[in-house]
């Protein structure tokens, strides 16, 4: 028999905070965490800025990770270790109460981390640091769960992907709590200049709080971030059983492919449609049941122009009574860890009702004419919720979030 899925912790780093409640009270101010780059020296790049994580994170993992353990992982992967650490403990379970054999995790990423901007790589620790599965194997000998673990890189719907997968298997009864999740950073001098050559990162860089400004007349591309974000799913007779707090119900998803372009987004938003229906479809939930939709809204002139087409083309007329807002004016573009972080600022949305705002909206794109909750975060009661990823080589995913 289908079950039902639900969220039963959350756990986020980025460049607004290195803990849930930081980064949920920054993302309702309407706080960016875009600064100048100090990774690398970015003095010859186009773009010069982005949503680093805060300098503290060196030291903040050192409790969540050994010294030995540490020195075989990149940053990015000391970034998911602390994430998933987080939402384990947010959640409140003990993997030694549970049949370890129906635990599994899931993790998105597009880049491991072991780039330039690594340190202290040796013949000992490159293949450890090179390892597209080392976030979700570091995670699961942590709790020594038996469940599969595996990673996902379908570039930036990845961790959207991961938390699709963990729906099904939870949803088919081939497991009972599944972490899932994403974490990613190419803030490198290669990656950047690489965004660069292909006119798709801004290059605004002051001042930088400024410069993600998606759906605005004057966006010119987006802002790189960092961060990762990870989610405790639980079926629900697991976490009923066990007194858990529901923050909300994963309700289903919708995924495909493009196969149109390796870059760029089906004209008229038609493959971004089709996901949204899909996800809407596998639900059985209404177009009019929907009471918000966190955006992909990435800041580049096709995304934010082709989502809105597509929200137009599943909502008709609707679509102007539904507030749409998109995390990465704030959190910058955080890649293979966009679907989950951004799935958070959507559970936390439903749970709070409170809608957080697209920032530096502040010359709208007539031809972008929804509700794209402008600058200040508002109270919304929110039944229904959109998280939509979209991401190079025609990935796109939508995931489904209802109130429990």
């Amino acid at each position: 028999m289908a079950r039902r899925v639900v969220v039963t912790g959350m756990g986020i780093v980025s460049s607004l905070g290195l803990n849930l409640e930081s980064n949920w009270n920054r993302l309702v101010a309407g706080q960016s965490g875009v600064k100048p780059i100090t990774l690398f020296d970015a003095s010859m790049n186009q773009t010069r800025i982005a949503a680093e994580l805060p300098a503290e994170f060196e030291e903040h993992y050192r409790k969540y990770i050994k010294k030995r353990a540490a020195s075989q992982m990149t940053r990015v992967t000391k970034m998911c270790i602390v994430a998933a650490k987080d939402a384990v403990k947010h959640a409140g379970i003990d993997f030694e109460l549970y049949d370890k054999t129906r635990c599994s995790v899931i993790i998105g990423v597009v880049n491991t981390g072991n780039s330039s901007v690594e340190k202290n790589t040796t013949p000992q620790n490159t293949v450890f640091k090179s390892m597209t599965n080392a976030m979700s194997a570091w995670i699961s000998l942590e709790y020594q769960l038996l469940g599969p673990n595996f990673a996902i890189n379908t570039a930036c719907a990845s961790s959207a992907n991961a938390m699709a997968f963990g729906y099904d298997m939870i949803h088919n009864n081939q497991a009972d709590i599944i972490i899932a999740g994403g974490a990613d950073s190419i803030i490198n001098k290669e990656e950047i200049q690489g965004f660069n050559a292909l006119y798709a990162l801004s290059i605004n860089n002051d001042p930088p709080e400024k410069a993600s400004k998606p759906f605005s007349v004057d966006r010119d591309g987006f802002i790189i971030g960092e961060g990762a974000g990870v989610i405790i799913l639980e079926s629900e007779e697991s976490a009923n059983r066990r007194g858990a707090t529901i923050y909300a119900e994963l309700a289903g998803y919708g995924i495909s492919s493009e196969g149109y372009n390796i870059m760029a987004p089906m004209k008229d938003g038609k493959g971004m449609a089709y996901t949204i229906e899909k996800a809407l479809k596998s639900t059985g939930i209404s177009k009019e049941e929907v009471d918000y939709i966190n955006a992909h809204g990435t800041s580049t002139e096709l995304n934010d122009r082709y989502e809105t087409l597509a929200i137009k083309q599943v909502f008709g007329e609707q679509a102007y009574n539904i507030p749409i807002s998109s995390s990465k004016s704030m959190l910058g573009h955080t890649i293979g860890a966009a679907g989950t972080i951004e799935g958070i600022v959507t559970i936390l949305s439903i749970y709070h009702d409170i809608v957080t705002p697209t920032i530096n909206l502040d010359h709208p794109d007539p031809d972008l004419d929804l509700d794209y909750i402008p600058n200040t975060s508002r109270s919304k009661k929110v039944q229904v919720a959109l998280s939509n990823s979209f991401g190079f080589g025609g990935h796109n995913a939508t995931l489904v979030f209802r109130k429990y």
